[in-house]
């Protein structure tokens, strides 16, 4: 994968609200679906701002750690 971000996240549509944000209106994180080189993850609050793209496996390896309390305190 030789895209790492992406400088201006708003460019893309079909954003979606991670179902791990809060629902308090404050720290969202969204993810965009079938992106061709990764999975887009940005900050809900900065829509023009950059978005990180990770690799398939890199997120769901992620997501299956948040969903197992593995990165919880």
């Amino acid at each position: 994968m030789t895209e790492h971000t992406i400088p201006d996240a708003s460019l893309l549509v079909g954003w979606r609200k991670s179902t791990y944000s809060g629902n308090e209106g404050g720290s969202c994180v969204e993810v965009l679906d079938g992106y061709p080189s990764g999975v887009p993850v940005r900050d809900s609050k900065a829509p023009h701002g950059p978005a990180l793209v990770f690799s398939v496996a890199g997120w769901s390896s992620f997501v299956t750690a948040v969903k197992a309390s593995d990165l919880r305190h």
